[in-house]
């Protein structure tokens, strides 16, 4: 049943949704909607935006406009102290997608109940959508992750917007797999070495690591993405898609077999060399 709807879901429309619901695969944990109270800002990292949008085929922003509680044997996978609504809600905007979206968009949700033990009211809650359109169903959408729906604020808009400008504008550096090959040599100076750590990408584009030792200046490092090894090349900056390429895909130490110089000194520096990007580069923190 739906709770004071402000219009009222055909019954037909809802009976052919709820029989098709084992076609669609649902998120199985709770989504940050809350009844009543203001709802808090998702505890989304930079790294967990990323990688919402490459699972996802549109960013949309919806204000809710009715709700109905599938009936809890209509909701397989369903968690203690949730329930799953069927949502109809009107777009207010595309941030990112490939194809137009209707005015109106329908989907499920996983939502915790509220203190009263009943469905939360989300009827006229703004929200922000990571999602994928369902094929063959026009106007349904299937969201693209447990914490793909969370209430909208100026906030979170300007920084959902900003990692979409990144990724759309920016250059999309080649998926990095692993490490092909690491060497590392002495320069004419005590002190003085370069190590290139080569990469292996899934495209099997080119991508390079240099790091340069100087006697009285501090280590320096930067990534190429060309067949040229640019000794003048930079470190990403933090939170950037060059960045993510690294800090979320390149092994935590590097594998004895790409090291093709024998000697140990060689090998130590390179290893050395390799942990210090590593630590320069931070951590790829997901929120879980």
């Amino acid at each position: 049943m739906i709770e004071s709807p402000r219009i009222p879901f055909k019954a037909n429309l809802l009976a052919g949704f709820l029989a098709s619901l084992v076609l669609i695969p649902l998120n199985p944990e709770p989504l940050r909607a809350q009844d009543a109270a203001p709802i808090p800002a998702p505890d989304l990292t930079y790294v967990d935006l990323i990688e919402l949008n490459q699972s996802s085929d549109m960013v949309v922003k919806i204000v809710v406009e009715d709700q109905v509680k599938v009936p809890p044997e209509r909701a397989p996978g369903l968690a203690p102290g949730q329930v799953r609504l069927y949502v109809e809600a009107i777009t207010q905007a595309l941030l990112a997608g490939s194809a137009p979206v209707g005015e109106t968009l329908n989907f499920l949700v996983d939502v915790p109940l509220n203190a009263k033990g009943k469905a939360p009211d989300l009827e006229d809650v703004s929200f922000l959508l990571f999602a994928r359109r369902v094929a063959g169903r026009p106007g349904e959408i299937q969201l693209a992750g447990p914490e793909a729906m969370f209430a909208d604020d100026p906030v979170w808009e300007q920084r959902v917007r900003h990692v979409l400008t990144q990724m759309l504008q920016g250059a999309q550096w080649p998926a990095i797999t692993g490490v092909r090959e690491v060497m590392s040599v002495p320069g004419n100076l005590a002190g003085e070495s370069e190590t290139q750590i080569f990469l292996e990408t899934r495209s099997g584009e080119p991508a390079a690591i240099t790091v340069l030792r100087r006697p009285g200046m501090a280590t320096s490092w930067g990534v190429s993405w060309t067949d040229i090894v640019d000794q003048s090349a930079r470190a990403p900056l933090p939170e950037t898609p060059e960045w993510y390429a690294l800090a979320c895909f390149l092994p935590a130490v590097l594998p004895d077999e790409a090291l093709i110089q024998r000697d140990g000194q060689s090998r130590q520096r390179a290893q050395e060399d390799y942990a210090l990007v590593l630590e320069q580069i931070g951590d790829c923190t997901r929120s879980s």
